[in-house]
This record gives structure tokens, C-alpha cells and sequence, in this order.
């Protein structure tokens, strides 16, 4: 049987209302979080969360020592949980971690958080490319319109989009009703 991990990348208070990022759907995305951690917690499976940090001041969210970088209530860690820090979208680099994932003889990731179009993508492309299988639970995932150079793109239109294209990647995305009857 192969040991298998929950990631939750960037569940951050920058990224819910009234933070300096918000984005639409993060507290229904955070709330299928909220069950994935109970599954995972209830099966005694590895739990890592993953936080972006900018160490530039005028960074424009999740900038160091700011409330705005701390998890967000809705995924808090338990003291037993491992909290990764990564200063890039590559959640692997210049962290531990690997390590983490090596010591607990991890086979399989599963994958939750923020943002779809940025850092949950970055995530599935560097697991794979270390080999590891990632289930990418999308109604977990938060993700924003792309910007002012495209008024006509809705979040829900990007959200699918992103889905769409790493499913060349990655063949198990799921919802979290899917995933949770998959598990029990």
C-alpha cells in the first residue's frame, strides 16, 4: 500500500476576504479543505502545509511577519503537522520538503489550496516531474480572474482552464465528494 500525503498549498488569510489577494471561492474552497484534513487526520495520513512567503516589503501579499502570510483559520495545522515555507511557486525548493515526504516513505500527494493558476500548477508539475502520482482535489482549490488585460475571463472559466490543462499531467481531478467516497 502506498503512504499517501495531503498538501495544502497557500490556504493563507492574504488570499480570503479582506485580505490583500482575495479570491473567489476561497472560503467554499477552504471548507472542502476543512474535510480533507478531518479525512485525512481521522486515517493518520501525512499532512503537510505549505506557506508562500515574499520577503520584499512591498510584495503584493503574503510578505513575511504580516497577518496576511499566516494559514488561515479554516486549514490551521495541528503541532504535529509540518508547516513548509517556500519563497517561490516550486513548493520543493530550498525547503525540506522532500525530506519530509522521504521520511514518511510517501508514495502518492494529494493536492489543495490557492492559487489554481499559479502555485497549485507549479506544485503538479514539480511533483510530477519527481515522480510522485498527485490527485489535485479542484473544488479545494481558490484561484482569480487573470488580471485587468482580460476583463471577459470569469474565475470559474480560469478554474476550468487551469483544470483542463494540467490534466495532461495529472488524469485524477476530483472533487472532494469524489475523493472522500474514493477513500472511504
Amino acid at each position: 500500500m502506498t503512504n499517501k500525503a495531503l498538501l495544502i498549498i497557500d490556504c493563507q488569510n492574504d488570499f480570503f476576504p479582506g485580505g490583500k489577494c482575495e479570491l473567489e471561492g476561497q472560503l467554499e474552497a477552504a471548507e472542502n479543505i476543512q474535510m480533507l484534513l478531518a479525512n485525512a487526520r481521522t486515517q493518520n495520513q501525512t499532512i503537510v502545509h505549505i506557506q508562500h512567503r515574499f520577503k520584499e516589503k512591498d510584495a503584493p501579499f503574503t510578505v513575511e511577519g504580516t497577518i496576511g502570510a499566516e494559514i488561515h483559520d479554516l486549514a490551521r495545522p495541528l503541532p504535529t503537522e509540518p508547516v513548509v515555507t517556500k519563497y517561490t511557486s516550486n513548493i520543493f525548493l530550498n525547503n525540506n520538503l522532500k525530506q519530509i515526504l522521504d521520511d514518511e516513505n510517501i508514495g502518492e500527494l494529494i493536492i489543495g489550496g490557492s492559487m489554481s493558476k499559479d502555485c497549485i500548477a507549479a506544485a503538479a508539475h514539480a511533483t510530477t516531474e519527481l515522480g510522485y502520482p498527485i490527485t489535485i482535489v479542484y473544488d479545494a482549490c481558490a484561484t482569480r480572474e487573470p488580471g485587468s488585460c482580460d476583463q471577459s475571463s470569469q474565475q470559474e472559466f480560469v478554474q476550468a482552464a487551469i483544470m483542463a490543462s494540467l490534466s495532461f499531467i495529472c488524469s485524477n481531478i476530483v472533487s472532494t465528494n469524489e475523493y472522500l467516497q474514493k477513500v472511504d
